[in-house]
């Protein structure tokens, strides 16, 4: 069996699993899988692109979809006339004096000659700015916070289409990449992934706590679509013909339509990056990225610029995960920062592509999409297998309630069984790099 074929033949087993999952329990799980999977897939594409090119460690993926789906509040929903009458302005104007402040500072190390004078004009122009900073930016967001806390309480956004999130997104996720980039790419293997850990998790306190930025904790909800609603579909004369022509249940077809529609947009986003990346993947830019990643010694020796290389695939594939972000949070319609955990944004996606295949972008999207059908179909699938188990031992017995308990846990094991296994017996990914 040529290559090709094999590797047809693992993404039709992946849709044949989506396929069963739809004619044995319903087309509305089975597509919910799959949208969620796509984004997974895009995920897995951005971290690849990381490790797989540059060979860049970088577990702090969870910060930078966080910035993605921020993106999508400050983008989408409507502004706050009334928060942004109480402080609005002084936000910005306290902002702005925080970057000038930052800017100063920059100058000073820079132009000053060293000495303790240098020192010294540093630390009186970083207070100075701090002090001027806070008076004018801690009671404007007071103001903000104080204005209808209950629904709103924040700025808001731009009132924009939906779909100009996603780009916003790899954007805003883009600049963070770079100020974290310059700063911490100089750190290989574990330091690298110690301090974008750090720095993710300081991306979502920030968001847990600013709520004058996107509400906090108390979270954003009713995002605007990009798709149909479910009740618009409902009162049209056009769909209930078309669905009561093919007796579908009018509830269930509206909501099969609408998340294919999901489906169709994430399929385009994630074709045309796949089309992008693997384009730059067999150009002379990519055999460059793939002699740094190699042997980065033997790559300056020739006159690469090895630092600078680094810093733009940490950006680019960091604006691939913000992309995803806001795709996320526009497919659930609100904005939960308490929701970017490790174990959902981090530790599954480098499954997803070290099981896929390190290294090779198809073996990526078929990483996401098959470890996030595992993720979500293991545990129902070991209560049924657990509750058959124990159907002869009577009711209130330790094993039996035991065993039930630990359906729970049966995502976890299973996702380190996989690994091992694929690590053990495909140790390159079931797709690897050519």
């Amino acid at each position: 069996m040529s290559v090709n074929w094999r590797n047809i033949g693992l993404f039709a087993v992946v849709a044949l699993l989506f396929v069963i999952t739809g004619a044995m329990q319903s087309w509305t799980l089975s597509l919910t899988i799959l949208n969620m999977g796509l984004v997974s897939a895009i995920m897995a594409l951005g971290v690849n692109m990381q490790w797989g090119y540059a060979g860049l460690f970088n577990i702090g993926i969870m910060g930078f979809v966080a910035l993605g789906g921020l993106a999508a509040v400050l983008v989408s929903m409507p502004p706050e006339p009334d928060a942004w009458a109480a402080g609005g302005v002084r936000i910005v104007l306290g902002l702005a004096v925080g970057a000038a402040s930052l800017v100063a500072a920059v100058l000073v190390w820079s132009r000053m000659p060293k000495g303790r004078l240098r020192g010294v004009v540093l630390v009186a122009v970083l207070i100075a700015g701090f002090v001027l900073y806070s008076q004018v930016f801690d009671p404007a967001v007071q103001a903000v916070e104080r204005t209808n806390p209950a629904a709103a309480g924040y700025l808001g956004g731009l009132g924009l289409p939906i779909l100009l999130a996603w780009p916003a997104g790899g954007l805003l996720a883009a600049g963070a990449a770079w100020a974290i980039g310059k700063t911490a790419l100089g750190l290989r293997s574990d330091y690298l992934a110690i301090a974008t850990l750090g720095i993710s998790e300081i991306i979502i306190a920030m968001m847990k706590n600013e709520d004058w930025l996107a509400r906090g904790v108390k979270n954003v909800t009713g995002l605007p679509r990009p798709v149909p609603y479910e009740v618009d579909l409902q009162q049209t004369p056009g769909f209930i013909a078309w669905a009561s022509d093919w007796g579908f249940d009018l509830a269930t077809a509206s909501s099969v339509v609408v998340k294919l529609c999901y489906a169709g947009l994430f399929l385009v986003v994630l074709l045309a990056l796949i089309w992008l990346v693997e384009t730059a993947w067999r150009s002379p830019w990519g055999r460059m990225m793939r002699a740094i990643r190699d042997n980065e010694v033997s790559a300056e020796a020739m006159g690469k610029d090895v630092t600078r290389r680094h810093l733009q695939i940490f950006i680019l594939g960091s604006a691939v995960c913000g992309i995803a972000g806001a795709m996320m949070t526009t497919l659930d319609g609100q904005l939960t920062p308490s929701s970017y955990q490790p174990l959902r944004f981090t530790f599954l996606i480098w499954v997803m592509v070290i099981v896929g295949g390190s290294g090779n972008n198809w073996g990526s999207v078929l990483g996401g999409m098959l470890i996030w059908w595992l993720w979500i179909m293991v545990e129902p699938m070991g209560q049924f297998l657990f509750q058959n188990l124990t159907a002869w031992l009577p009711e209130g017995s330790f094993l039996k309630d035991h065993l039930k308990d630990a359906a729970a846990h049966m995502r976890l094991l299973t996702m380190g069984l996989i690994l091992l296994l694929v690590l053990r017996f495909s140790p390159r990914g079931l797709i690897p790099e050519k």
